[in-house]
């Protein structure tokens, strides 16, 4: 069973609202990231943003339907975006995912690289944090990063290796983000509290360097 006409024109304008939210913050640089919404579980269909779009306009070709294994649903000269594989992988671990979405941004970019040693970024007592649906007294968050390889299919088994029901996000070192909720506003609001913790974190390193190199000059 294929998804209704109604259903997808209302998942590309939902689309729509984020994409446009997301290129007024800049987090779109060069036709980067990707934005998908769920249209349904059984069999899974999902749309997504087509290929090397302008994402700060609108236009009717923004979008197209594809299925579980990130194939068009509809004979169609778009192409998904690259990355579409990832968005699968998300909606295949997480069933109750609902949209997923992928930003690449300075402060995103500037934490992966910090901390991939690691292999994930940690943060506690922030007040933000709740914004992930988290509501512990001083909690702390471990954000998992993964190596940013050129091969998607290998990305995407990365990515499923290390992403967990608890932390709706994960980092790609030197490339961007990828987050999800159980809808789009869901998916929203942890991207958006995802990056105010990297500016916030990124910044407060910024500043103690500043502080230590004041006191002893």
């Amino acid at each position: 069973m294929t998804a209704t006409l109604e259903q997808r024109l209302d998942a590309f304008r939902r689309l729509d609202d984020v994409k446009l939210t997301f290129a007024r913050r800049d987090w779109f640089p060069g036709t980067s990231g990707n934005l998908s919404i769920k249209i349904q579980d059984e069999p899974l269909q999902f749309a997504v943003t087509a290929s090397g779009k302008d994402k700060t306009k609108l236009s009717p070709e923004d979008y197209l339907v594809v299925d579980g294994d990130s194939r068009p649903v509809d004979a169609t000269s778009l192409k998904p975006s690259a990355e579409t594989l990832i968005h699968a992988v998300v909606y295949q671990k997480f069933p109750q995912a609902g949209a997923c979405f992928h930003v690449h941004t300075v402060w995103n970019n500037l934490i992966s690289e910090l901390y991939f040693g690691q292999r994930a970024f940690s943060i506690q007592g922030q007040e933000l944090i709740k914004g992930l649906g988290i509501w512990e007294e001083n909690a702390r968050i471990t954000v998992p990063i993964v190596e940013n390889f050129a091969d998607i299919p290998t990305l995407a088994a990365a990515i499923e290796k290390v992403i967990t029901p608890e932390i709706p996000g994960v980092l790609i070192r030197n490339h961007g983000i990828y987050a999800w909720g159980g809808n789009d506003f869901e998916a929203k609001r942890h991207l958006e509290a995802f990056e105010f913790l990297f500016e916030y974190h990124a910044r407060w390193l910024q500043l103690r360097q500043a502080v230590v190199s004041t006191t002893t000059n």
